[in-house]
């Protein structure tokens, strides 16, 4: 008994590992429409809710270590712990697949399982977008960047709202297997998440294209060493120098490509205001420093910066979301034993306060176009970039580095999130790297031009459409999460006052005692 019971967790585990394999670098995405299966009727068959939840953590500490396991040179062993944690989401999930899928399978039963398991799931992935717990890295529906259907869907509810699709088309095939009396009823399930996105893709709200901004990004591409910051610095200019008479309204640095404060360092300032009189456009650089803010608080920022012709141009942005054990340690006085273990941040970062857009030169010295800063992981936050847009930006920014890991799964999976972005906002956004892979896709997800890849080392100049009109998801927000809550609620409560009838001896036409045993069936007494 013990063995079978190894054996499945052990399944639990490699189930709930399989939906990693529509991300990129794999990028299967249709596996994401039949990736749960094997976990669902794993939880189906545990027999009991106690070996159920203990599937559900077991493929949640599962979906969590193949979705990150590109984090190991970092975190090393610490990481089977963090995924461990953040896997205990799941067990409630394992709990409640299991009441769900795991009675007798009528056509209510399907229905009901279709509309409640992915209410759960997308609970355990709003939990888990929370900062601390690591962010919305990995979030199912995000899987789908390269779809264009589902790319148009998630300009109706968001990333929410494709992992809600996805894991209700997952629910529907695996109730196919367990009772041939209901996959009538999964198949039209199927069906109508299909002509659900078949009507989001024709009829969603899409924005209209309104002229084309020219973009170049720099990528210094992998420098190492002790004077690494110098450099790169100066492989950023060169590249940077190459750009002129290009036309271009912007030039984008990836994360951390300045090393020294620019406010302090006005012979840099002064370099880069050169570089940008040559290109003939600002230059958006990204600051990792020690600096002070307009507060007067002092400390480490990494910051997006621009810098025109004429030197700093006042605008910048203070990177508000961290990375947990990246760029801070949580609960630093307890867990700091983590920085002997790996790269984990020696010095927590300081956070910025709020988020900025900013107005490049426009025609007779006016404001011309609009950009949104984010930094790093921030574009994996739906709400960030819906924030920036809503404030009137046209152009999404993302400067980020993922030098650290270089040879996995994380500079790919980093810069598909800006096809996501796009889609939910209706803007074109710029994914700009130190090392790559640093892309551009268009207002409605689709990627434009050649992306440079994590082996280059150079700058490329991109033709962005601009667009106009708002998106649903922008106007609405996330109202596929309020959907769900409000779905599980109901469920719950339905479920508890069937639970007090139940206990109370009441039947289903609220009749008592014999009459309620009359309903079902004859009362069998026993003989004298």
């Amino acid at each position: 008994m013990l063995r079978s019971g190894r054996w499945h967790g052990c399944l639990a585990l490699l189930a709930g590992a399989l939906p990693a394999l529509a991300f990129p670098a794999p990028s299967l995405w249709w596996l994401a429409g039949v990736g749960l299966v094997p976990w669902l009727l794993l939880i189906r068959s545990a027999g009991t809710g106690r070996r159920a939840a203990l599937d559900g953590w077991l493929g949640g500490t599962g979906y969590m270590l193949a979705v990150h396991h590109w984090l190991m040179p970092s975190l090393h062993v610490f990481i089977l712990i963090l995924a461990a944690l953040l896997g205990l989401l799941w067990a409630p999930w394992g709990l409640l697949v299991f009441r769900v899928l795991g009675g007798p399978v009528s056509a209510a039963a399907v229905v009901r399982a279709v509309v409640v398991v992915p209410c759960g799931w997308l609970m355990i992935e709003l939990a888990r977008s929370w900062e601390a717990l690591g962010g919305p890295w990995g979030l199912l529906g995000a899987s789908q960047w390269q779809v264009a259907p589902a790319l148009r869907v998630a300009s109706v509810g968001g990333v929410w709202l494709v992992s809600l699709v996805l894991v209700a088309v997952n629910t529907a095939v695996a109730l196919l297997f367990v009772a041939s009396a209901a996959r009538a009823v999964a198949v039209a399930g199927i069906v109508v998440c299909g002509l659900a996105v078949g009507a989001m893709a024709k009829w969603a709200p899409q924005p209209e294209e309104s002229g084309v901004a020219r973009i170049a990004v720099v990528q210094p591409g992998v420098v190492t060493g002790v004077d690494s910051a110098e450099r790169r610095l100066a492989i950023s200019e060169r590249l940077t120098g190459s750009l002129a008479g290009r036309d271009l309204d912007l030039v984008v640095w990836g994360e951390s490509s300045v090393g020294v404060d620019l406010a302090l360092r006005p012979d840099i300032t002064a370099r880069i205001a050169a570089l940008s009189r040559r290109a003939g456009a600002d230059v958006l650089v990204n600051v990792d420093a020690r600096q002070t803010d307009r507060s007067g608080r002092t400390g480490i920022f990494k910051s997006a910066v621009l810098v025109g012709p004429d030197g700093l141009t006042g605008d910048r942005y203070d990177k508000m979301r961290l990375v947990p054990f990246g760029e801070y340690i949580p609960a630093r006085s307890a867990l700091g034993w983590v920085v002997s273990m790996g790269r984990a941040a020696g010095e927590d970062r300081l956070r910025g306060t709020r988020q900025v857009t900013m107005s490049l030169p426009g025609a007779d010295g006016g404001n011309g176009l609009r950009i949104g800063p984010l930094v790093c992981f921030e574009s994996a936050f739906p709400d960030m970039s819906r924030r920036l847009t809503r404030d009137g930006a046209q152009l999404l920014i993302a400067q980020s580095s993922t030098s650290s890991f270089q040879h996995g799964w994380a500079p790919a999976q980093h810069a598909s999130l800006g096809a996501l972005r796009a889609a939910e906002n209706g803007r074109p956004v710029v994914h700009a790297t130190l090392t790559g892979v640093s892309t551009v896709y268009g207002p409605r997800g689709a990627r434009i031009g050649a992306p440079l890849g994590t082996d280059t080392s150079g700058a490329a100049v991109f033709d962005v459409p601009l667009a106009t009109g708002t998106t649903l998801y922008v106007r609405l927000g996330d109202w596929p999460v309020r959907l769900a809550a409000a779905v599980l609620a109901l469920y719950f409560v339905f479920g508890a006052g069937r639970s007090l009838m139940r206990r109370d001896g009441v039947g289903p036409a609220g009749v008592t005692g014999e009459a309620a045993a009359g309903v079902a069936g004859p009362v069998v007494r026993p003989g004298p």
